[in-house]
């Protein structure tokens, strides 16, 4: 009978003709090994109850059902063997050969791995998150530990035979082994296309999780496993038969659904079993297209299609590029049987190409399998899938002074190491102790101080390897060294390891930073007589989150003091209009242009007091006109200054001639004028600190600032509506000219509407 499911998608006679160059050897080799462990293993047990030499020729006969070599076989025996052996490596080594010491050495190391990994699933079985992704990190490292093949293949084999035994002897299984077994082993086997071990593991397992759910489907079916592979059969007979009398070249594979799949059916689409349509399944392989829509008409010609139940996937193919031409036919005997038609070459991509079935079926979300599908990891699966077989198969013409099979696995990019817990750690190849700690935990990394690696003390920079145990060294506090950043040195090899080493340093600069920006505020705040002031609460007047944020950029002296300082101090009472308060000048001149250092100079009048009004703030080289007051001289004011022309209007005759003195206009010891600024803003967080910035950069002295912030309605909005800000800002100028970039500058920040000079 040929073998083959359709809802598996591949069927074993490729692998085993694959492997089968050896079948036709001297079992000479299985012989002698059998005869050298059976002293060892005939009266002992092993943890599972079932007896060691009994297990050994299970895990040989499955090797041999599958087509491996017959030296593959023989090592089943070294390997248990070597369990009771004192220096097993190096007594297999001198009685077999390298190569069968290598696989023995290997094989225990991934068995006790992986025990290990099991015991701390089981105690991390509270968390269901922790229990998958411990068990994906099982999965990945049955492949990734070892780059000898036979391992996993050994290693599929054992647990084969194990839960054959539970069965067999009406044991109770343990939960997590067939966890286990149902999600790593299962899948692994499935992955590597050997479908008669995935088949079983599945259906065991599925048998010893859920036992009620496996009685109940058992007995719906209402016959025996032989009678519908019998049924299957004939079926399948029938149908070649017919496709070659009408001309057509065709093989056709059949196999009934095994019971784990039909189940994963039912509950994945919520199907009844009688709506379960390839509970039997055909595939018919041809050589051309035209021979599949032959094969198909010819089909549904000798058997009734069922509605509904058809997909044409040559003519429209998935995203992943399968091609298949699905249909489901009541057969012969009334019953619903699912064909899939298809050419060698769509099988042969079928198989060994990206719609490979493990990936149709395990992709979660794009199936009905419920198993997520793990991303990168699938695919490099699906890349070194060939190289798997292509390994066995070069082992297996080795001679005995053979390789071992090493080769590349598609994995050597990546490393599994254990804590003392057994949990498994993921990281990259090359890593070394600290990476380690890391990526168990930063603080654990920050602290690592050594490491024992597998019990021995080795320094930091020891590259780690796969299956390797690693104990981290702490201290109770502390950081990592500037050493581990050096490159040269090797301390680190992931990326991530080295981000958190430079964030620790980043962070410790900048506590500095911020020590030294409060130390200069709390010392400002002293000055002026303001302690009992929150720093918070200063921070947040000036525009920033919060008191570190301040202290920050005064540490780092970005922003200065005297912003602060303007803060701090109120602003200067108002005066009447012909008051001077920021600055007074008394010149005498008789003309334009004679005597005084700077200053007004009023035109034919010596020695008359001149006081600069505070409405309109006069400053060079503003045109300007006096205005005679009554005691308090002539008061200076801006030509255009609406009070000057109601004055004017009013007391014309008081009006007198002014201009501004020559002298030093720049520089050191020049004369300043005081000169208000008017800005409308939209209210923000950081506003003042922002056009503070501005005026700092220019090099103007601030003497006063007063800021108001008005709801919409208080005062006319402007459009954009929110709290609108009005702030007013005392300048001290040499040069009222100057004003102008500044205003500008003020325009173009972010929110402002308005700046203009009072």
């Amino acid at each position: 009978m040929k073998t083959g499911s359709m809802s598996e998608g591949a069927a074993t006679a490729p692998i085993v003709a694959l492997l089968d160059a050896g079948a036709a050897r001297s079992n000479a080799e299985v012989v002698r090994a059998r005869a050298f462990a059976e002293p060892l293993l005939a009266a002992e047990q092993l943890d599972t109850g079932e007896n060691a030499l009994a297990h050994a020729d299970g895990v040989a006969a499955i090797l041999h059902a599958v087509g491996a070599a017959q030296e593959l076989q023989a090592a089943a025996y070294l390997v248990y063997a070597g369990d009771f052996l004192n220096k097993p490596e190096e007594v297999v080594a001198k009685a077999f050969g390298d190569s069968y010491a290598s696989l023995v050495t290997h094989t225990r190391r991934l068995v006790q791995l992986q025990r290990a990994a099991r015991d701390a699933k089981v105690q991390t079985d509270r968390r269901a998150d922790i229990r998958a992704e411990q068990t994906e990190r099982v999965r990945k490292m049955l492949l990734a530990f070892s780059r000898d093949l036979r391992v996993v293949m050994l290693r599929l084999a054992s647990r084969l035979q194990t839960l054959r035994w539970y069965a067999a002897s009406k044991q109770p299984c343990p939960r997590e082994l067939a966890d286990e077994s149902q999600a790593v082993f299962a899948p692994l086997a499935n992955r590597l296309g050997i479908w008669q071990i995935k088949w079983e593991l599945e259906d065991l397992a599925f048998r010893f999780r859920e036992p009620d759910s496996y009685k109940a489907l058992a007995k719906a079916l209402h016959e025996t496993r032989v009678e519908r592979e019998q049924r299957i059969e004939a079926a399948r007979a029938a149908l070649q038969a017919d496709l070659y009398a009408q001309g057509i070249a065709a093989e056709v594979q059949g196999r009934p659904k095994h019971l784990y799949s039909i189940h994963k059916k039912m509950q994945g689409k919520a199907l009844a079993l009688d709506r379960v349509f390839d509970l039997r399944a055909l595939r018919v392989i041809v050589a051309s297209v035209a021979d599949c829509y032959a094969a198909l008409a010819r089909l549904h010609e000798v058997c009734t299609p069922v509605p509904g139940e058809f997909d044409d996937y040559i003519a429209k193919p998935k995203p992943n590029g399968y091609q298949s031409l699905h249909t489901v036919v009541l057969g012969a005997d009334g019953r619903a049987m699912e064909v899939q038609i298809r050419t060698r070459e769509m099988h042969d991509h079928a198989e060994h190409g990206v719609a490979a079935h493990w990936a149709y079926k395990e992709a979660g979300a794009r199936g009905y399998a419920g198993v997520s599908a793990a991303g990168e990891f699938e695919e490099q699966v699906a890349r070194a899938r060939k190289a798997v077989l292509n390994q066995l198969l070069a082992w297996e013409r080795d001679t005995a002074q053979g390789d071992g099979g090493t080769g590349d696995d598609g994995f050597s990019d990546r490393i599994y190491v254990f804590t003392p817990q057994a949990t498994i750690v993921e990281l990259a190849a090359g890593a070394t102790p600290v990476d380690f700690a890391y990526a168990v935990h930063t603080d654990l990394g920050h602290r690592c101080r050594g490491a024992r690696i597998d019990g021995q003390m080795l320094p930091l920079n020891t590259p780690l390897q796969s299956g390797q145990t690693v104990e981290i060294v702490a201290a109770k506090e502390g950081g990592p060294s500037l050493d581990w950043l050096n490159p040269e040195l090797g301390y680190l090899q992931s990326q991530r390891s080295r981000a958190k080493v430079r964030a620790w340093f980043n962070a410790q600069q900048q506590a500095a930073t911020v020590a030294k920006g409060r130390e200069l505020v709390e010392k400002l705040l002293q000055r002026e007589g303001k302690t009992a002031l929150k720093l918070d609460e200063l921070a947040s007047r000036l525009g920033f989150k919060g008191a570190d944020a301040l202290f920050e950029v005064v540490g780092k002296d970005e922003y200065s003091l005297r912003n602060i300082e303007l803060l701090l101090r109120p602003p200067e009472p108002v005066a009447d209009e012909d008051e001077l308060l920021a600055q007074r000048h008394t010149r005498s001149a008789s003309s334009v242009g004679t005597g005084g250092r700077g200053g007004v100079l009023v035109v034919g009048i010596d020695s008359l007091l001149t006081t600069l009004s505070r409405c309109c703030r006069p400053a060079p080289p503003d045109a300007i006109q006096g205005f005679v007051t009554r005691g308090k001289g002539v008061a200076i004011h801006r030509s255009d200054c609406s009070n000057l022309a109601e004055m004017k209007r009013r007391s014309p005759e008081r009006v007198i001639a002014v201009a501004w003195g020559g002298g030093e206009s720049v520089g050191k010891g020049a004369p300043v004028y005081p000169v208000d600024v008017l800005v409308e803003a939209g209210d923000r967080q950081g506003l003042l600190r922002d056009v503070l910035e501005i005026f700092a950069k220019e090099k103007m002295n601030v003497v006063a600032v007063n800021t108001q912030s008005l709801k919409p309605g208080a005062v006319k909005p402007k459009a954009g509506g929110g709290d609108t800000a009005w702030m007013s800002f005392t300048l001290e100028l040499s040069d009222a000219t100057k004003l102008a970039k500044v205003l500008r500058e003020l325009c173009a920040i972010s929110g402002v509407r308005s700046a203009r000079r009072k």
